[in-house]
C-alpha cells in the first residue's frame, strides 16, 4: 500500500502519543518517526524522508519561525504542517509566511487532522476554520481587485465562497454534492487561474472581492 509517511515534532511525548493513537486505524497514514526536539527531527529526516511533517507548538518563540523556514527550505517535498496551542494572529501569520503550508489549533478534531494531512501530501495548503476566521478579519479593509469572477467558472466560484465561509473540503464536497478530489481540484483550478499561491490567499482574494461576508 502506498501510505503517507508523517514525521511529529513535539516536545511533549504524550502529545505525540495521542496523536498517534487518533491516526493508529488510518491505513494510509503511518507515523515514520517522531522527535522531541527539532535537532534530532532534522537528523531523522535527514535519514528516512517523510511525506508530511506535523510539528506541535506549545507557546509563541521567534526560534519558531526560523526553524519553519529552515524546514520548508531543506525538505521542502515535505509540506510542513503547524499545531499550536495558542491563536495569537501575527506569530500564526508569521509561520505561514515562513513557508507552513498547514496550520490548525488546539481547538482542531481527529477529521481536520487527518484531513490536514492529506491535503498538504496532495499538494494543498491547508489551514483551520480559526485561522480562517482571523484571515478575514484581518483583510477585512483591503482594497478589491478588478475582475473578480471573470476568469472563474460558476461551480469555481462556488466553491471559493464556501471555503471562504471556512467550510472545509469534506464540508463543501457534501455540500455540492462532489468528490473531495473534485473540491481540490477546483481549488488548484482556481488558485490557478487567479495566479494565487496559498489557500490563505484564496479567502484574502474571496474577501477583497466581497464574495463572502462575516
Amino acid at each position: 500500500m502506498d501510505y503517507i509517511r508523517l514525521a511529529i515534532i513535539d516536545e511533549q511525548p504524550v502529545v505525540s502519543e495521542g496523536i498517534i493513537a487518533l491516526l493508529s486505524d488510518v491505513a494510509e497514514i503511518q507515523v515514520v518517526h517522531h522527535s522531541r526536539s527539532f535537532e534530532h527531527a532534522i537528523h531523522q529526516l535527514s535519514l528516512q524522508p517523510a511525506n508530511v511533517v506535523m510539528m506541535m507548538l506549545y507557546r509563541p518563540d521567534p526560534d519558531h519561525v526560523q526553524q519553519v523556514k529552515l524546514l520548508s527550505e531543506r525538505f521542502s517535498k515535505a509540506p510542513l504542517l503547524i499545531l499550536s496551542l495558542f491563536s495569537i494572529e501575527n506569530f500564526i501569520f508569521s509561520l505561514i509566511r515562513a513557508g507552513a503550508r498547514g496550520h490548525l489549533t488546539g481547538e482542531t478534531t481527529r477529521e481536520e487532522i487527518i484531513e490536514a494531512i492529506f491535503s498538504l501530501r496532495h499538494g494543498y495548503d491547508f489551514v483551520s476554520k480559526t485561522i480562517s476566521n482571523m484571515v478575514l478579519m484581518d483583510y477585512l479593509n483591503e482594497k478589491g481587485d478588478a475582475g473578480a469572477d471573470q476568469n472563474l467558472s460558476s461551480r469555481e466560484l462556488e466553491v471559493l465562497k464556501l471555503f471562504a465561509q471556512s467550510m472545509t473540503n469534506s464540508e463543501i464536497a457534501e455540500k455540492l454534492f462532489i468528490s473531495i478530489r473534485t473540491v481540490e481540484t477546483h481549488k488548484n483550478n482556481i488558485m490557478r487561474k487567479l495566479n494565487l499561491r496559498t489557500s490563505v490567499d484564496m479567502v484574502k482574494f474571496a474577501l477583497r472581492n466581497n464574495l463572502t461576508a462575516l
